[in-house]
């Protein structure tokens, strides 16, 4: 049995969309040509699914923000110290999309269609800063605005700039949001001491 036209279509689409991640994570500059090359299909085929090479950059961040926002949605912890930590070590799984997306965003061309696909994520951390400075848990010399930014930049530097393959790559990421969020070192650690749960997720 052959598959359909909209079957091929699709798995078209998706060897592109693999394709690109291997070629850019590689070199941020490939060409359409390389992508293609990569993906074993015809310039022309590419360009029957994405009018050009932003198209196709834009949807590799729209899927890749589809995995973070879903990863923020699950994050169900009533306690914010807890939640926050647990969602920096869930995106930590995601490291080698994470640093990949990371350059994408650091493109100045791609950085509004960045915000605009990681709104939810954007949101779940400003509700978790809120909560936490309404308890007390976290820091509130700062907005919760400002705090957010604070957290969502370090973060993503350290998501960009951190060897995802580190055996202590994930532990030191916690830390260093919820040393962000107005955690001292030893409530981090007492913190993480009972939950040894939320580093080894990101084993």
């Amino acid at each position: 049995m052959t598959r359909s036209p909209r079957s091929d279509a699709r798995a078209n689409r998706a060897g592109i969309l693999d394709a690109a991640r291997s070629a850019l994570a590689l070199d941020p500059r490939a060409s359409v040509d390389v992508i293609a090359r990569s993906a074993g299909l015809s310039r022309r085929t590419l360009y029957g699914h994405f009018d050009d090479r932003d198209a196709l950059i834009r949807e590799l961040i729209s899927t890749g923000a589809q995995r973070f926002n879903a990863i923020a949605e699950s994050i169900t912890d009533a306690d914010a110290r807890l939640a926050l930590a647990r969602l920096a070590a869930r995106l930590w799984q995601e490291a080698a999309h994470v640093q990949f997306a990371a350059a994408l965003a650091l493109d100045e061309d791609h950085v509004e269609h960045t915000a605009i696909a990681l709104a939810p994520l954007r949101r779940a951390v400003a509700q978790l800063v809120r909560h936490g400075q309404d308890d007390g848990s976290f820091r509130a010399d700062l907005t919760a605005p400002t705090l957010s930014r604070l957290i969502e930049e370090v973060a993503r530097t350290v998501l960009a700039r951190t060897d995802a393959s580190s055996s202590s790559a994930a532990d030191l990421a916690v830390r260093t949001v919820l040393s962000i969020a107005g955690l001292s070192w030893r409530e981090t650690d007492q913190l993480l001491a009972a939950h040894p749960d939320i580093t080894e997720i990101a084993a």
